[in-house]
């Protein structure tokens, strides 16, 4: 795939990329080489070390505002789907690291949040916009209008919101020619991690992130035809058994096409996602 980012926008990213023994994917687009230095020194298991990140704060503001260089600007209509993409997906992530580490240690008295949330922080996703290709957008309006055109529900697990209870943070920067692999890797880690998605048959239930209803119409579309033959069962809930269906094993597909299961959606676990002070439960 023939690289279309220009030779200006790739200068103006690179500068500052310090890490040691760092070598970056020959795949990457040179414009996110930064931020994969910075993920691949301060993410670790979808955790983040903020403190240590807001050492390098300098270095994860110039990427950011390079997304907004005048060649992004003007070259970003020229981009094939998979650039815009990954080049969201980065832009996304890379504000909520900037966000937290901006108000970094977070200490709110909301009640309805843990102490150290994101959601601590007014306005975070409603409220503060960015300045990204040539756009004044939200968090919230990147998720939910520029994301939402790809028609691709896998970019919501691929989101780190800040938050111990959102898809893995990948230890990588996405990449135009690698994002539909590294989107399959992060839904199939999603299916079979039980803070995410479980399986009791015990119980009788099946439990699944609640990121799966918040966008519900892109995950029925893309999976309720990929269910079992579950009859009665509403639109959701065949999208979220055609979600999990190519990662159950044979016992949980048995008890899943007995259709006597109950779906539940598990709490968001809102705690920052931060590895700093130690490993969240």
């Amino acid at each position: 795939m023939k690289n279309t980012f220009t030779a200006a926008a790739i200068v103006f990213a690179t500068v500052g990329v310090t890490a040691q023994n760092y070598a970056p994917s020959p795949d990457l687009e040179s414009l996110h080489v930064p931020f994969d230095a910075l993920l691949d020194e301060h993410v670790r298991d979808g955790l983040v070390y903020y403190r240590a990140l807001q050492g390098n704060r300098v270095r994860l503001n110039r990427y950011i505002a390079s997304l907004n260089a005048p060649p992004v600007v003007s070259g970003y209509e020229k981009w094939n789907d998979d650039q815009k993409k990954a080049f969201w997906l980065n832009a996304y992530n890379a504000l909520v690291m900037q966000t937290v580490i901006n108000h970094y240690p977070i200490r709110g008295g909301s009640k309805n949040y843990p102490a150290d949330s994101i959601r601590q922080i007014p306005g975070a996703f409603e409220k503060t916009t960015h300045a990204i290709a040539g756009k004044q957008l939200a968090l919230d309006q990147i998720e939910t209008t520029v994301l939402a055109e790809f028609d691709d529900p896998r970019v919501y697990l691929a989101l780190g919101r800040g938050a111990v209870g959102s898809g893995r943070l990948r230890s990588e920067a996405f990449s135009s020619k690698a994002v539909d692999k590294q989107l399959a890797q992060t839904k199939a880690q999603f299916a079979v991690t039980p803070r995410w998605a479980k399986v009791n048959a015990l119980a009788g239930k099946v439990s699944i992130s609640p990121i799966l209803s918040w966008r519900s119409a892109a995950f029925i579309e893309e999976y309720a035809d990929d269910s079992f033959d579950l009859p009665k069962r509403e639109s959701l809930e065949r999208a979220v058994i055609g979600f999990l269906r190519p990662h159950l094993n044979a016992a949980e597909e048995e008890f899943i096409k007995k259709n006597t299961f109950q779906l539940d959606y598990e709490p968001f676990d809102w705690r920052l996602n931060d590895l700093t002070g130690g490993r969240p439960d």
